[in-house]
């Protein structure tokens, strides 16, 4: 069945000037003038086709015509309100769904949500394998990571790192490289080609080659002293970035957990 148009701004009007019986008052309820309320009450009666309110000399008083509907309207705002609240409840709770690279996922995000939940103990994470194109809207996600030139589409905000690293067991391994899908200078000849960056990572680290990865991702295995940095750091235009669409990316609950993965 087709809906009728509603006149909201002409409703909600008219459910101020009815509470106050006042256009003066519901002007300053509503922040516009009184000129304004009197225009939005005429449009709204030519629209229905009935009078609203009637002067007398005691003042301003509805007809029976804005008398009858004025209940179900007041119910109507309410449930409006309801409505809303159920839409930012999401907005509002501790859930959180988040979309990275499996390797990412391992070796560098989950120990930090960990971090984060600790101090938050109502903090639930939803964790959801991203390796090729993120879709917010099949995936209802509030949050992804990853790996590219920028945001693309969406807002964002850079994971800072020192660009990529070579690795290589500590104490030394194979003199080759270990070649993943759009590692640089990709070596058709390496003796070992894996998946990811991870899996580079940790080739390197069995002995089996050097993998030139992502130094986010090498991070903590360079601490733990579990593979060894050959070389300088190396600036790349790719790296790792947070992004949501912006009605996502406003959520307080992501804005929270962005800064305190940016920290």
């Amino acid at each position: 069945m087709k809906r009728t148009h509603l006149p909201l701004n002409g409703l909600r009007v008219l459910d101020a000037a009815a509470r106050h019986l006042s256009f003066t008052r519901a002007a300053d309820e509503l922040a516009v003038t009184p000129a304004a309320v009197g225009q939005q009450i005429r449009a709204l009666e030519d629209t229905l086709g009935v009078v609203l309110f009637r002067r007398t000399t005691k003042g301003l008083e509805l007809t029976p015509e804005g008398e009858a509907g004025l209940e179900a309207l007041r119910q109507g705002f309410l449930q409006f309100e309801e409505a809303v609240r159920a839409m930012q409840a999401g907005q509002t709770s501790k859930s959180l769904t988040i979309a990275a690279p499996r390797d990412l996922t391992e070796k560098w995000l989950m120990p930090r949500l960990a971090e984060i939940a600790r101090r938050d103990g109502e903090l639930r994470f939803v964790l959801v394998a991203a390796d090729a194109e993120i879709d917010f809207t099949e995936a209802n996600l509030d949050l992804a990571i990853r790996w590219g030139a920028g945001p693309g589409e969406h807002e964002g905000e850079a994971l800072e790192s020192d660009g990529l690293v070579t690795v290589e067991r500590a104490g030394g391994g194979i003199d080759t490289a270990i070649a993943w899908p759009g590692c640089p200078g990709e070596d058709g000849g390496a003796l070992v080609r894996v998946g990811d960056a991870g899996l580079a990572l940790d080739a390197a680290a069995a002995g089996l080659g050097r993998a030139t990865v992502p130094e986010l991702l090498a991070a903590a295995d360079i601490a733990a002293g579990r593979v060894a940095v050959i070389g300088s750091p190396r600036p790349s235009t790719l790296g790792y970035w947070l992004v949501a669409p912006l009605p996502q990316w406003r959520q307080k609950k992501v804005r929270s957990l962005v800064d305190a993965l940016t920290a």
